[in-house]
């Protein structure tokens, strides 16, 4: 039996209940839609709130903690083109080569002309800010166990699928609604 998703009494969140109908089987509830909406943003806060506290303890800002994370996710040891950090972070690449030409100075951040193209500017982690990050690893790692703690690897697995095909449906609700107007 697939679980259903219901609102949690008091709580006004989506929990699985195995005996509620599902969303698809009743009529669309615009309360359960809207707090669901309220709940992503709120979310949203709070990982900007989190994301803003490692920043400050590296003397940056946001969107540059932002960029040594995406490099850090990104770079497999050849540099990453500012595009894809670009689209990673969903910000022009005009941004990401201001901010990265600043993390330069700071010498957290390493730029090279590509061998194939020279226009094209590779981006990666210098020594120093793979040290910084290296440094906050332990407190992220407690902090992320907190997070996580009621989820096992499936039931983690599980949400982050229906997270991913959320995001999908947002995207492309996105495009209609600029499409149509």
């Amino acid at each position: 039996m697939t679980k259903q998703w219901k609102v949690s009494e008091g709580y006004g969140v989506l929990a699985a209940d195995r005996k509620a109908p599902s969303l698809r089987e009743t009529s669309w509830n615009k309360d359960v839609g809207r707090q669901f909406l309220w709940d992503i943003i709120s979310t949203n806060i709070h990982v900007d709130e989190i994301q803003s506290f490692w920043a400050k303890s590296l003397n940056l800002s946001s969107p540059q903690w932002m960029i040594l994370m995406a490099l850090s996710d990104l770079d497999r040891g050849q540099g990453v083109p500012v595009k894809d950090v670009s689209t990673k972070l969903h910000v022009d690449r005009s941004f990401i080569t201001v901010q990265s030409k600043l993390l330069e100075n700071e010498g957290l951040v390493r730029r090279i002309p590509s061998r194939d193209d020279a226009r094209v500017v590779l981006l990666s982690l210098s020594a120093k800010a793979r040290k910084q990050i290296s440094d906050l690893s332990a407190k992220q790692e407690l902090l992320a166990k907190f997070i996580f703690a009621d989820l096992d690897a499936p039931a983690l697995r599980d949400f982050l699928d229906r997270l991913a095909s959320l995001k999908t449906k947002l995207e492309k609700a996105a495009i209609k609604l600029v499409a149509d107007i």
